[in-house]
């Protein structure tokens, strides 16, 4: 008997809504990681995107625990001598809240092309209104 590879042609991808409202960072992003990956598929193959569509809603109402408001840090660098620019979480959840969370998941996806692809699958918003009902995405059930 072979060991089943899954084809990128043959992958089925379903569309899941998450409400952020009150859910942990770090424990929504490794679920939202696993779905955007395909982990819960059976046909799971680790060097073919197999993972579904996420849409992520009410990312502005995303709660973390400990002194993470003040005390985490977020930086980005714009190339020049002298270009290293910081915000804390608080400040960064008052400017682009959807970016919290996108940088919480693209570090816990596969650090070579697959992560760009799989990252290109989750849509995230501030509030809790989305573009996507034509696709009519399944909520999403997440073990707090």
């Amino acid at each position: 008997m072979r060991t089943y590879t899954a084809k990128p042609l043959e992958v089925a991808r379903t569309w899941y809504v998450v409400d952020a409202e009150a859910q942990t960072l770090g424990r929504l992003a490794t679920q939202i990681a696993g779905v955007l990956r395909g982990k819960g598929k059976p046909a799971y193959t680790p060097h073919v995107d197999t993972g579904d569509f996420v849409v992520v809603v009410n990312a502005e109402k995303i709660r973390v625990t400990g002194n993470k408001l003040d005390q985490k840090v977020y930086y980005r660098h714009s190339g020049y001598p002298g270009g290293l620019r910081e915000r804390t979480l608080r400040e960064q959840l008052d400017r682009r809240p959807e970016e919290v969370l996108r940088r919480a998941v693209r570090g816990m996806l596969p650090k070579n092309k697959l992560a760009s692809a799989q990252l290109r699958k989750l849509k995230i918003y501030s509030g809790p209104e989305h573009p996507h009902t034509a696709q009519s995405p399944v909520p999403l059930e997440v073990v707090s």
